[in-house]
């Protein structure tokens, strides 16, 4: 049987990573093979050049920073192709929607976007953690990238979250409640909409 493919969506701090760990943990505590992955993967050369953009270092177009990103995940794509095969549950902090979501916030075509990703594995669910780019500053107000001290930047890809989420029929969840309550949701979901576990 074909694994599954669950993205985990949302603002910086919006609790991606926390959710895709728990959830991770949850299945394979059912007996499911489960690959836990995160982009952008900043230990490979794309990958390296993308943390040094935002670090700074870089100054790359708004285009040229999606194409970054979107290599990065083609760099994981024949892993993807084999994890879904063998029958593997993968979960991920952030896929594709991200640069439809980063991309169209700095004025790119959300067509383009996607239509550059298509040959990449589709997602079976995905989950948006809504919450304000205000409460992102609260949960983070040190280090922040470049992207993440911009409130109307955040402001504009909360908005195209919203638009994805509402025309591809994700599961949105209000991330700014307590991380067990959405972490019972999420797990309901997957029962309901994939059958898992």
């Amino acid at each position: 049987m074909r694994g599954r493919l669950i993205a985990f969506e949302g603002l910086d701090q919006s609790g991606k990573q926390t959710q895709a760990e728990r959830l991770s943990a949850f299945l394979r505590s059912r007996g499911r093979a489960v690959t836990l992955t995160s982009f952008p993967e900043y230990d490979t050369a794309i990958g390296s050049e993308i943390g040094r953009a935002l670090a700074g270092e870089r100054d790359y177009s708004p285009d040229v920073m999606q194409l970054l990103y979107v290599a990065n995940r083609y760099e994981r794509k024949a892993d993807l192709a084999t994890w879904l095969a063998a029958g593997t549950i993968v979960v991920s902090d952030r896929y594709a929607a991200s640069s439809v979501a980063y991309g169209e916030a700095f004025g790119l075509d959300a067509r383009w976007l996607t239509d550059m990703q298509r040959y990449l594995p589709a997602a079976d669910l995905t989950i948006l953690l809504d919450i304000a780019p205000e409460t992102a500053v609260t949960r983070k107000s040190t280090d922040r990238d470049r992207y993440e001290r911009d409130l109307a930047l955040q402001a504009r890809v909360r908005e195209s979250y919203h638009r994805q989420a509402a025309s591809e029929g994700w599961l949105v969840l209000d991330g700014q409640r307590d991380r067990a309550v959405i972490a019972a949701d999420v797990v309901t979901a997957i029962s309901s909409r994939l059958a898992l576990p």
